[in-house]
């Protein structure tokens, strides 16, 4: 979900100049910066990202600049009533006392209605259209970053799920000796019951059924080979796959965690733990999977 996306159009009268960021995160979080002047748009732009990005902690940033010769005044001077006030002020120090021009300039002007605030002028139709237009250029960029970031993860995930699956590979090949030492380790100690007067065989027999079968991987190595085809399948597959690979990373991890823990050899435990560790490095990075 990492993007950026920079725009900037020039006009005769302005331009327009926009930014797109986007970071993870599990929703739309929209944070937008707009002049004042078109901030009637702000809805629609909102609309244009939550439907163009999907998810993410996005801000998106207008600046607008006007290109006129003579930069527009926040306020102007009414030159009329300011001419008044001083002339009056002139007048009337005449008979209380000398009293400087410049301090009777100064004076004027801040005597009410000389100095007026001016109001933005009206927004034109071309000006919003260019500058959706402009919002719009700087979306495609986030976009194509993201899709970019995007080729790059696909063949990282890729890499640690093979990884993954070479290590199940040795787990397939550990099994077996695994199971041979399992086999003496039982036949030793039945030579030693069977010693015993008060040895019971049929009861044997269901303990040993028992404890096999909970050291048994098979069903677990088959689940997890499984999953890891499902992960790559669905990387490859889905448009927006983040959600889904999040719920499959969960099942991969369950069955590498039931594996270790019946194994109980040593070997097939340090498979498990590699195992554990790339599949701490898939779930980071898809984080930033839509």
């Amino acid at each position: 979900m990492t993007g950026f996306g920079r725009a900037k159009i020039e006009m005769d009268d302005y331009n327009f100049h926009v930014e797109v960021k986007s970071l993870n995160s599990k929703s739309a979080d929209i944070s937008i910066r707009l002049p004042r002047r078109f901030s009637d748009k702000e809805l629609e732009i909102r609309n244009k990202l939550s439907h163009a990005l999907d998810r993410g902690k996005i801000n998106l940033s207008v600046d607008f600049e006007l290109n006129h010769k003579q930069v527009e005044l926040k306020s102007k001077v009414n030159h009329e009533v300011a001419i008044a006030y001083f002339q009056d002020l002139r007048l009337l120090a005449k008979h209380t006392g000398n009293v400087d021009d410049s301090t009777l300039f100064s004076q004027a002007l801040r005597m009410q209605g000389v100095v007026q605030e001016t109001q933005e002028g009206e927004v034109t139709e071309d000006e919003s259209k260019i500058m959706m237009v402009c919002v719009e250029q700087a979306i495609e960029e986030c976009k194509k970053f993201r899709g970019d970031e995007g080729k790059v993860l696909h063949t990282t995930l890729k890499e640690y799920i093979e990884h993954i699956a070479a290590l199940l590979e040795k787990v397939r090949v550990q099994d077996p000796f695994r199971l041979d030492a399992l086999r003496a380790r039982i036949t030793v100690h039945m030579q030693e019951l069977v010693a015993n007067d008060a040895f019971d065989k049929n009861r044997f027999e269901h303990e040993m059924i028992f404890y096999i079968e909970k050291l048994d991987i098979s069903e677990e190595k088959v689940r997890l080979a499984s999953h890891l085809d499902y992960f790559v399948e669905t990387m490859e597959k889905e448009e927006t796959p983040g959600r889904k690979l999040g719920f499959i990373s969960q099942e991969i991890g369950r069955e590498i965690n039931t594996i270790g823990s019946k194994a109980n050899d040593v070997v097939i435990q340090k498979l498990v733990v590699e195992m554990k560790d790339y599949l701490e490095k898939i779930k980071e990075q898809s984080l930033n999977i839509l």
